[in-house]
């Protein structure tokens, strides 16, 4: 979750106006503030680009009419916040996404206007490679510096213990975003930006041993609005096997085969379960070592329950996909579950559903 104060989540359940702010940097250097009735910032872990936005409602000297225009709107990122007033004069804003503006549309002389963009992601994955590019080292630094080729400033925090990689060569017109997904997959990582636009190297964190960042609770004083529950085996694997075939640096075939060695677990490796491996290859492994790295690490996401029993609240623009919420239900039932995909509106009103990849019941 991004960092908040101690008096945010609370405030989150009581009642409050909503503030959101949208920020328009331009490629000459100025920082227009944009009026605007609505609009939303999905947030999906499934989607290469995890953040995308719609801000409406923007005046329409937004739309380019000229060649200057053209020149300082084309390129141009978005900044988006939403928080809270505290009706004692003060409010925080909390950074929800930074975009690069993709589209803008509506009538030029009447408005109103429509922005649509894409987190800075997209800036890495349409920079595709012209020749080939070779990677070797360590992993935050190869995956940093890809991420630098094309944005030369960008901010790359690791969260993750580094590791060697072998030589990895991607061919012209390789995407490399993926690029730096493969890489990070080697640690059983991903990478990310979050709300303020910071690339993220991280695990997803362990849904059992990780402490809860926020309480949904129903009743009086908690945040659930509605919820459903169900669970499915669909996408949900007891077992990983990592390869590393690095022939092209002239290395010997290595591998691992991480398994759910758990008696008590529903999906354990030899219960009735069965055996439910997933894959993961990659040049990038190059030990053995390595491979149960990623191996175990993947397991851990692979083999969370699916929970498709989704909620809704009252908005949270401090969520971040991988957070793991305390979800009690109006009978009482109380469950852990790790956020997957949400939508944080731009306006004051509607539902604020949360999607899960894992659930268990809380005791």
């Amino acid at each position: 979750m991004f960092p908040v104060s101690d008096r945010f989540l609370p405030r989150l359940a009581e009642s409050h106006r909503p503030i959101t702010e949208v920020l328009l940097f331009t490629t000459d250097g100025r920082v227009v503030p944009l009026e605007h009735t609505g609009g939303s910032v999905p947030v999906d872990r499934g989607q290469a680009i995890r953040r995308t936005c719609t801000v409406t409602g923007c005046a329409t000297s937004v739309i380019p009419l000229t060649p200057a225009d053209e020149l300082s709107t084309y390129g141009a990122r978005l900044r988006i916040s939403r928080g809270v007033e505290y009706g004692d004069g003060t409010t925080e804003l909390v950074p929800i996404g930074v975009f690069r503006l993709d589209e803008n549309s509506g009538d030029p002389s009447q408005g109103p206007v429509t922005l649509t963009g894409k987190a800075i992601e997209a800036i890495v994955a349409d920079d595709k490679f012209t020749a080939p590019y070779t990677a070797s080292g360590t992993l935050v630094n190869a995956v940093t510096a890809l991420i630098r080729r094309s944005i030369p400033d960008a901010d790359v925090v690791s969260t993750i213990t580094d590791v060697t990689i072998g030589v990895r060569t991607w061919d012209v017109e390789g995407d490399p975003w993926a690029a730096v997904q493969e890489l990070a997959a080697a640690a059983g990582a991903e990478c990310f930006t979050n709300g303020d636009g910071t690339f993220i190297i991280a695990t997803l964190p362990d849904l059992l041993s990780t402490e809860p960042v926020w309480e949904v609770k129903a009743g009086e004083g908690g945040v659930y609005v509605r919820g459903t529950r169900g669970m499915s085996s669909a996408g949900v694997f007891n077992g990983v096997l990592a390869r590393g075939d690095n022939a092209a640096a002239g290395g010997a075939p290595v591998q691992y085969l991480a398994v759910d060695n758990d008696p008590g677990s529903p999906t354990y490796w030899n219960g009735p379960y069965g055996h439910r491996p997933d894959f993961y290859s990659s040049a990038a492994l190059t030990t053995t070592a390595a491979c149960q790295n990623a191996a175990t690490v993947k397991l851990r996401a692979a083999r969370a329950p699916n929970a498709f029993g989704d909620f809704s609240t009252l908005p949270n623009p401090a969520l971040e996909c991988g957070d793991v919420l305390r979800v009690e239900h109006p009978d009482g039932l109380k469950e852990l579950h790790q956020a997957a995909s949400f939508t944080i509106p731009l306006d004051l009103g509607g539902d604020f559903p949360i999607a899960t990849i894992s659930a268990k019941e809380d005791g």
